[in-house]
């Protein structure tokens, strides 16, 4: 669960207004954090397990600043290259879903923690980048999360987010892997289907 939250905070630190995505993506992570925070904070329904007003507002203020073709191709690895362009479509929709859930489901464990921001070293004309902070949490240790954005079209997306050093879409690959070569694409599609109804029933 750590991690989840983790992940999810470092999500929220993305949040923010079409102005503040022309900033360097560091300094729009450290502008926009405290008040998300402070939202989530505030917010008595989500923080007491209202899991659906957590997901109306992660499909609200997260999907735009994530790339989830590019992360679920990174998740899907190699035979990514083996779907059909239906197939691709139906997977990336299905692994944002799990993660949307996923994460909406962790919001509502939010317990005070907070950003810190650690030096980030690329150039002004650098197109892709990644930023480094830490989640602090009370009574543990500080929890490294850094996370890969690329610009596109002016805007930066999220591909990729890494907690404690372990990639979240390479720490899919395995169980994907695993299941295209026992069940084909359609069968992974099938899979991530399944668990998200799992999901959507468990937050009833």
């Amino acid at each position: 669960m750590k991690y989840l939250l983790a992940w999810l905070f470092g999500v929220f630190s993305l949040l923010g207004s079409a102005v503040a995505l022309e900033r360097s993506p560091d300094a729009l992570v450290q502008q926009v954090t405290d008040d998300v925070l402070t939202i989530v904070r505030q917010d008595k329904d989500i923080q007491s397990g209202d899991t659906s007003k957590a997901l109306r507002l992660v499909e609200t203020k997260v999907l735009p600043y994530f790339d989830f073709q590019r992360m679920t191709a990174l998740a899907v690895g190699r035979n990514w290259s083996k779907a059909t362009p239906e197939q691709k479509q139906r997977l990336s929709e299905e692994f944002k879903n799990l993660l949307v859930r996923t994460y909406s489901n962790a919001l509502t464990s939010y317990k005070d923690q907070t950003i810190s921001y650690r030096p980030s070293n690329f150039e002004a004309a650098d197109t892709e980048v990644v930023v480094k902070t830490e989640v602090k949490q009370p009574g543990g240790k500080p929890i490294p999360l850094n996370y890969a954005l690329e610009k596109q079209g002016g805007e930066w997306k999220v591909y990729d987010v890494i907690v404690s050093g372990v990639s979240l879409v390479t720490n899919y690959r395995g169980s994907f892997s695993r299941e295209v070569h026992s069940s084909g694409i359609d069968g992974l599609i099938q899979m991530l289907g399944d668990r998200n109804k799992q999901l959507a029933s468990s937050s009833k």
